[in-house]
């Protein structure tokens, strides 16, 4: 099967925007191609169209590849619950919670779904465009290997080494990566890229000359450091802004040590009438009209992080004084009465007393809700759309004023009040043009333009495509797909 796999010498190299580049390169000259991972570790991901849940990058790969996102492009994903244990899924559904020890001894059957994923893809597409996870460097973990080179020395395919000038030290990470490899590993390295390069690009030539000759491999080009760019991220929080106007609505989103799916806050952050706070440990929080708990693998956990931060003082103030507040998720589990964990899914047996700015409670329990959805707002009938992924069932009196109800009538989240507070289990709510300004006048914006999300990645997209084009030997990948 056609296939290429990208590496990178470090994690954030740029491993997922080359990928969702090659990607959309190869659609536009009329290639069917799929993206995939066969390893992940992230709290960011996304339900796809046959109901399972992969990380992120991969869902906005497959939109470069102009394809609904399928459980085989990420057969495992996990999802880290504390420093030594994660959950682990597989070809999209929870298999179970292990700590890092039992894992590795569990590799052997991960490989097998890893490579039943690869071989069904093969089937549907001309191509495979594939992204590793970390670094091949990482040398501790190579028994058993799934994520990098033990994958690309099963299936027979050539690797694209990419690294990230901005970190320094480009010529050591790229040099000590491939050094640092068996010798037919070596051999599969094809070719180096290098990535976010700012200057003139006549300085680097040079070490360009001298990599190659001491390598023996050659350099496809270096791409530029985009400014503005945007692309979600699969762990880092982005904190970036768009240039904003005049008057702005102010959001403040603590950021707790399990959050999750905090892409979903990246349309705010490129609105430009929002100025979005992270709010790390230990920091001061700014003045917020908004203040927006985001979801948590380990809500209990993450929840009495919040209390010993002063949290639940912080926000009694800033409701008093006027602000709104929004739960999503494992946010919004955490503005009920209580959470509990009878089996112990997500930390020890046990409940915790919620913030208790709602009358409900939310019961954990095995069995995952996973599905897109599209959806109207109970304030001004505003169209939404997203996605669940959460293990939680909440019930109590507030439920009586739901968040949304689904295009099937089925209610969801809850509403105080004095509605102040809100909460909901979608994802990807501020993706919705018409459903995010609506909340976004909820929360005090009265003259909210609406943001077209989708419109953006898409135009991202393509500005990828553009530099494969135009900063990389093209022609060359091409012919490592045998075109």
């Amino acid at each position: 099967m056609p296939t290429l796999m990208i590496q990178g010498t470090t994690s954030d190299a740029g491993k997922s925007t080359l990928v969702t580049g090659i990607c959309r390169f190869l659609k536009r000259r009329g290639y069917s191609v799929a993206p995939f991972k066969p390893q992940n570790m992230a709290l960011n991901s996304a339900v796809t169209a046959d109901g399972g849940e992969i990380g992120r990058a991969q869902a906005v790969q497959a939109q470069a590849c102009r394809i609904e996102p399928l459980s085989d492009m990420n057969p495992i994903l996990l999802k880290p619950n504390s420093d030594t244990g994660s959950q682990v899924i597989i070809q999209g559904r929870v298999l179970t919670e292990m700590e890092a020890v039992a894992y590795h001894r569990y590799k052997p059957l991960a490989q097998k779904a890893v490579l039943e994923s690869y071989e069904r893809l093969s089937k549907k597409y001309d191509f495979i465009i594939v992204e590793g996870a970390g670094s091949p460097a990482e040398i501790n973990l190579r028994a058993g290997d799934v994520a990098n080179m033990g994958f690309a020395e099963i299936v027979d395919c050539p690797v694209l080494l990419i690294a990230d000038i901005e970190r320094g030290g480009v010529f050591a990470h790229l040099l000590g990566t491939t050094m640092i490899l068996t010798p037919s590993e070596q051999e599969r390295i094809r070719g180096y890229v290098i990535n976010r390069f700012r200057g003139d690009k006549s300085i680097l030539d040079p070490g360009l000359v001298w990599l190659e000759e001491r390598c023996g491999k050659p350099i496809l080009g270096v791409l530029p450091y985009l400014y503005g760019f945007h692309l979600e991220a699969e762990d880092a929080i982005d904190r970036r802004q768009t240039q904003k106007g005049a008057e702005t609505l102010k959001v403040v989103i603590p950021i707790t040590p399990r959050i999750s799916n905090h892409t979903d806050f990246d349309p705010l952050r490129l609105h430009p009438q929002v100025e979005v706070s992270f709010v790390a440990p230990g920091d001061t929080p700014p003045p917020a009209d908004l203040i927006i708990l985001a979801g948590s693998k380990s809500v209990r956990g993450d929840l009495a992080f919040l209390i010993k931060e002063g949290w639940l003082e912080r926000l009694k103030i800033h409701l008093r004084y006027g602000g709104k507040l929004l739960g999503l998720c494992g946010g919004y589990q955490m503005l009920g009465k209580l959470i509990d964990d009878p089996l112990g899914l997500e930390s020890n047996p046990g409940q915790s007393p919620g913030l208790g700015f709602l009358n409900l409670t939310t019961v954990l329990e095995p069995e995952k809700r996973l599905e897109n959805l599209k959806a109207r707002l109970t304030f001004e009938n505003a169209a939404a759309q997203g996605y669940e992924i959460h293990a939680g069932v909440t019930c109590g009196e507030d439920l009586k004023r739901p968040f949304l109800i689904k295009e099937d009538g089925r209610p969801d989240g809850a509403i105080s009040q004095d509605e102040r507070v809100a909460g909901t289990y979608l994802h990807g709510l501020f993706e919705s043009p018409e459903g995010s300004a609506a909340v976004l006048r909820w929360a005090g914006l009265k003259a909210a333009e609406e943001l077209d999300y989708r419109t953006l990645r898409e135009r991202d997209i393509e500005l990828l495509a553009d530099l494969i084009e135009t900063h990389l030997d093209s022609s060359y990948i091409l012919k490592l797909l045998g075109i």
